[in-house]
């Protein structure tokens, strides 16, 4: 059974999600390695385990001094542990920890093929879809 746990970059792990990141989300669409890393020395990071083995991560960026906002990003799971409810374990660690810190809303720029999936946790499109690093998505919220 996997389990989320909260690193910081100092820890070991850390150079484990940053792979892993690269992995499943830059280098399939021509990032190069480590070039979306700009946030994560302010970033709660969050990592899915099964054993000792990383499995799937996910940040929350503060988006204000007063860190009443904060942006999901970078969600990755193993391929081979795709479709197997790591992604949603990932999510619900996330949002519990940003209640249980004061946050008042977290928002997401999702990959529009990947709308529903957040809506299934109470997030919200705004406005239109947009194209980011040459993919198309949406803006969603989703307010505590």
């Amino acid at each position: 059974m996997a389990k989320v746990i909260r690193i910081e970059i100092k820890d070991p792990l850390y150079q484990k999600e940053r792979e892993l990141r690269n992995e499943i989300l830059l280098r399939p669409i021509g990032i190069p390695d480590f070039g979306w890393e700009m946030n994560d020395h302010i970033s709660w990071h969050f990592v899915a385990m099964a054993e000792s083995v990383l499995i799937g991560c996910v940040l929350l960026v503060p988006l204000d001094k007063n860190q009443n906002r904060g942006q999901l990003i970078q969600m990755a799971v193993e391929s081979s542990w795709q479709g197997k409810g790591i992604g949603k374990l990932l999510v619900i660690s996330l949002i519990n920890f940003a209640k249980s810190n004061g946050l008042k809303e977290i928002e997401i720029h999702s990959r529009s093929e990947a709308t529903s999936f957040y809506e299934q946790f109470g997030f919200k499109v705004y406005g239109d879809e947009f194209e980011e690093v040459g993919i198309k998505h949406q803006l969603l919220s989703l307010k505590i």
